[in-house]
């Protein structure tokens, strides 16, 4: 497992691997934050709430606990939370 911290410690994040893939499990303190892809990534929040803008949007939308959303490689999006938000994320 590794661990990784973003943002002075307002984003906290543990990755591993399963037959799954790779996986981060994390949470992120209400703040505004804009994250790079590597590769393609869905998002998943567990708890929380946050609103997300994805490339090619020019809005914001919310995303609520059960709900996704994915990001292609090589791209940059942007998260507003609003309150402290856990999140699972699947690389592919």
């Amino acid at each position: 497992m590794e661990v990784n911290e973003y943002f002075d410690g307002n984003v906290i994040s543990i990755g591993f691997s399963n037959s799954e893939g790779r996986i981060t499990s994390g949470v992120m303190a209400a703040g505004e934050y804009e994250f790079g892809t590597s590769e393609h990534e869905r998002m998943k929040i567990v708890s929380g709430r946050m609103d997300a803008k994805l490339p090619g949007k020019d809005d914001f939308a919310t995303f609520s606990a059960g709900q996704e959303f994915e990001v292609e490689a090589n791209a940059r999006f942007q998260v507003r939370v609003v309150e402290p938000t856990a999140y699972l994320c699947f690389y592919s």
